[in-house]
């Protein structure tokens, strides 16, 4: 199979557009200008309407994040994202796109197990909180003894992953043969997306401002931008899952 394509979504008008221009999965969120925020459970519910239907649907992985000061939460914002996870799952959504640190720049081991228990089976993809860690490998190693965690979204520490290659090459070559995949967003162009993914091997790539009308985060999703991408991850070999 080719490499999984996800794009993010804000509105129902961009999920539909990813779909079909050929995204293999949807990232839900709101206040892309913030860096992702949770929607409402009213856009979730018709995001997955819209495009989560069955054979010929996408999944979609819905942001749980409360606000953006700090990944690094109390016990009430931790009380408002379990209610949330909860509200996600039972949205029909595939998934829920989470990260917690705490102040030490490590992962939030206990508040990730008690939102792998909330999430009760739903994928859990752990985002960029990851590059704000200490140490990449070791919050790597952290999220690959929780079977819940299926995808750990990253720019190997950088502002861009066209950046940081290198880094990527060993976060994949790490999580290699184990149930997680390295999700390589931040600074991904269409112009850029061949040969990053031949030289990094990753098996899935995020896509978020690259694919939207002139560049811009807050505009709609280009579907021309979405399947030349598309075009160009099938013609790179490679295996992936739809987690």
């Amino acid at each position: 199979m080719s490499v999984l394509l996800e794009v993010i979504a804000t509105t129902v008008a961009d999920a539909r557009l990813a779909r079909q221009a050929g995204a293999d999965r949807i990232e839900l969120v709101t206040a892309m200008g913030e860096g992702g925020l949770t929607p409402s459970v009213g856009l979730i519910e018709a995001v997955v309407a819209a495009v989560e239907i069955p054979a010929a649907g996408v999944p979609v992985n819905v942001i749980v994040r409360p606000h953006s000061r700090s990944f690094v939460y109390d016990a009430d914002d931790y009380a408002v994202m379990l209610r949330d996870v909860r509200a996600v799952k039972a949205a029909g959504a595939n998934g829920i796109v989470i990260g917690m640190l705490n102040r030490e720049g490590e992962i939030d081991r206990e508040g990730l197990a008690r939102v792998a228990d909330a999430a009760d089976g739903l994928a859990i993809t752990f985002h960029r909180a990851f590059d704000e860690t200490r140490d990449l490998r070791q919050a790597l190693d952290v999220l690959l003894g929780f079977d819940a965690v299926t995808n750990v979204l990253t720019s190997g520490g950088k502002p861009s992953v066209l950046h940081a290659e290198a880094t990527l090459r060993e976060l994949v070559k790490q999580a290699s043969g184990s149930h997680c995949t390295v999700l390589a967003g931040a600074g991904l162009t269409v112009d850029a997306i061949a040969g990053f993914v031949s030289r990094t091997q990753v098996e899935a790539v995020h896509f978020g401002s690259g694919v939207r009308v002139g560049g811009n985060g807050l505009a709609p999703v280009d579907m021309e931008k979405v399947a030349q991408v598309r075009a160009l991850l099938n013609a790179n070999p490679g295996t992936t899952s739809r987690g």
